[in-house]
């Protein structure tokens, strides 16, 4: 992930991400590339070097019976990001457990995490907290049989849908 543009381009690399995936660090270098007008880390970076981890690590554990995405955001900047800066990610077994089993009637499930990115001295820089959605997939039908439920219901007006 560390050649991915994104954070390649930006300046973020993973220093940490264990085999058992409960966790994740991250670190940004401040650079005159992604510095904003007042010398500081640029908000985009700091929000990007946060960005997949929540969402990375849940799916890792729940595997692919389940579909887990971010659905939401939300970055309180508490003071100026000067040099490198550090996030560390970090789940728990109780964690997945918790989330399995909310997500094992096919409801969805919409959990928040917050993670702080700090500097070098331990000081929060920005606090951010990601809202990820994850469901368990449905059951899906052998090839040539009747699925169990139509993919739109009775009342939909297909006139309305995209074509192609």
């Amino acid at each position: 992930m560390n050649l991915w543009p994104p954070f390649a381009f930006s300046g973020i690399r993973i220093t940490e991400l264990p085999a058992d995936f409960m966790s994740a660090t991250v670190r940004l270098r401040l650079h005159w590339w992604n510095r904003n007008v007042a010398g500081v880390h640029f908000g985009g970076s700091l929000f990007a070097m946060t960005d997949p981890f929540w969402m990375m690590l849940v799916l890792r554990h729940l595997g692919a019976e389940h579909i887990v995405w971010d659905r939401a955001a939300e970055v309180d900047f508490i003071k100026p990001g000067k040099g490198d800066v550090y996030a560390r990610f970090q789940i728990t077994g109780e964690d997945i457990d918790r989330l399995r089993k909310a997500a094992a009637g096919g409801a969805k499930v919409l959990e928040w995490f917050t993670v702080e990115v700090v500097d070098a001295d331990g000081d929060v820089v920005a606090r951010v907290r990601k809202q990820v959605y994850l469901r368990r997939k449905r059951e899906t039908p052998a090839p040539g049989a009747a699925a169990t439920a139509p993919l739109l219901p009775p009342q939909a007006d297909r006139s309305t849908l995209p074509s192609g």
